[in-house]
């Protein structure tokens, strides 16, 4: 099964993807993008290492280059998540650039082929608003982009709204 969690910031999005990920296969696998560039991000890390620590999860680091990644075997993949990735294959120099899009969407087709359960975390990118800088507005209209081409091909798509979560297209909670 191939889920998508989308929310806005603090949504409660990525507490519903471990707690899907539990109730997936096992062995678990968690995909962190993160990378820690200041105090913010080191605490945003240390938050979700603290979410995960008892739930039997390998973490595997990825910052660029999803499609390059190989897993030991798993059961269920937890990918967390994609404006993150977006962000890292956009702006840093050994990321995809332009080709972003292509680079992510081809290494979810890999991660797609190494476990039965896949769960990508993303953010609602539009729940803020429209009016950014060109960088900013590059990032925004990239990941909405990506955002649509894999809610399309995935079978289950979770919106999650001040920590309720919602079916969008398939699956159950």
């Amino acid at each position: 099964m191939r889920t998508l969690v989308i929310g806005g910031s603090a949504s409660g999005k990525s507490s519903l993807a471990e707690s899907l990920a539990m109730k997936s296969t096992a062995p678990f696998c968690y995909i962190a993008t993160m990378m820690s560039q200041d105090e913010e991000s080191l605490v945003r890390i240390k938050k979700h290492q603290a979410m995960r620590a008892q739930k039997s999860f390998s973490t595997v680091e990825c910052y660029t280059g999803l499609a390059g990644l190989r897993l030991p075997p798993v059961g269920t993949v937890l990918l967390e998540c994609l404006g993150n990735l977006m962000a890292n294959e956009l702006f840093a120099p050994e990321g995809a650039g332009s080709q972003a899009v292509e680079s992510i969407l081809s290494g979810i087709i890999v991660l797609e082929a190494q476990c039965l359960d896949l769960i990508v975390v993303t953010n609602d990118v539009f729940a803020g608003g429209q009016d950014f800088q060109d960088d900013t507005m590059q990032y925004v209209e990239t990941l909405g982009m990506l955002n649509r081409e894999i809610s399309q091909r995935f079978d289950c798509v979770i919106e999650v709204v001040c920590g309720i979560p919602i079916v969008l297209k398939g699956g159950t909670l």
